[in-house]
Parts: C-alpha cells; structure tokens; sequence
C-alpha cells in the first residue's frame, strides 16, 4: 500500500464533504450527540458505520479482537462508561461477525503468545455451551454457531455492569445483539431475550 495515497484521498474526501455542505466541518466540530455505542470485531472487513448507513457522530464505535467485553479490559470497560455515563447513549450493540478469525483462533490448539489470555474469554464461552456446538457437524456452522453465542454472552457481561445497570433502571436504555454476514452483507438480529437475561443477572450480579 502507497500511503501517500492515503492523504491523497483524504484532500479529495475533504472537498467532496465541502462540495456538498460549506459547513460540513463546522458541524463535526462543535460536539458529538451519538444514539448508540457500538462494539465490533477489530476485522478489517468489518466496518462500522457503513454496514448500518450511518455517518460521523451518529455511533460511538469500540472495535476488538471478536468483539469481546471483558471486566478486566480497563479500555472496552472506559468506552462503555463515557457513552452510557457521559454521552448518554440509549442502545448499545454487541456485534460480531461470521467468518471471525478470533473466534476460529480460540477454538485452535496452538500456543498464539499474549493472544492466549484474550481468546481464554472465546472458550469460556464455548465450555458454557459445549453440548450445543458439540452437537454441530458442520465445522463452519458451528463456529457461525459460536459467534453468535460469543454475542450474545457479551451482552450478558454488559448487563453485569454498573453503568448499564443504572441506565437501564434510569432511563430504560436497551443492549442489542447482532451478527453481520459477510458473505451477504446483512446485519441479523439475533433478538436476544434482553429481560429474561436482567431478571438472571440482577439475582447475582445486581449493584445499587
């Protein structure tokens, strides 16, 4: 890759920006009011607000390898308080994405350095559902499978949280699912059963 190419689309997105709103940057820099934190997959291929049509200012992003929430990831952790702290967000998504490399790593034997410890976090999810994916033949399918349960256990972890617990109480903000298909380009939400997860959480994990 040329990087000054980089800089040369940089100068022709500034003036098309220009060409179609004079103040277009005035805008951007008076401050941020976005709906929604989004928490996706470090995937290149992956691409955060063009998948959902969406423009600067209009999502919050955090992208990590297989879009994991970790209470120990003091990173993943900050973002999550300022936008529903701080921004106020009212959704925050979980998505991950089929084909993720992350997750098929996990599942690999190989020793993969300081990789270990995060994809620990993949196959603790695997171990909670290992009937359900030992069950699955298809290679393929039950990695798809394993995405989306890794989506869905970390919208579990955001549910254990403090900021999320008290903004859900205050002002009924939502935490949503979802996988994006690659090979079709479709977001697919996987509806997940958002009150039945708090009534379990708020049993162990409630904080005041």
């Amino acid at each position: 890759m040329d990087l000054s190419q980089v800089f040369s689309n940089n100068k022709k997105w500034i003036k098309d920006k220009l060409t179609n709103d004079a103040h277009y940057f005035e805008h951007l820099g008076q401050g941020q009011n976005p709906e929604l934190l989004f928490i996706g997959c470090s995937d290149s291929r992956v691409t955060a607000e063009e998948l959902m049509g969406l423009g600067p200012g209009e999502a919050f992003v955090h992208r990590n390898i297989a879009n994991m929430v970790s209470a120990i990831d003091l990173n993943a952790m900050s973002v999550v308080e300022y936008a529903v702290v701080h921004l106020k967000v009212n959704h925050v998504v979980v998505c991950g994405h089929y084909a993720c490399g992350g997750v098929k790593a996990a599942m690999q034997s190989a020793d993969l350095g300081i990789l270990n410890p995060w994809l620990r976090n993949i196959r603790d999810v695997y171990r909670l559902h290992k009937t359900e994916l030992n069950a699955i033949e298809c290679e393929d399918k039950r990695y798809d499978r394993l995405v989306e349960l890794n989506v869905k256990e970390q919208c579990v972890n955001l549910i254990k949280t403090a900021a999320v617990q008290k903004a859900i109480r205050e002002r009924g903000i939502k935490v949503h699912g979802w996988v994006f298909d690659i090979n079709t380009g479709k977001l697919i939400d996987l509806k997940i059963d958002f009150e039945s997860f708090l009534e379990d959480i708020r049993e162990i994990y409630h904080l005041d």
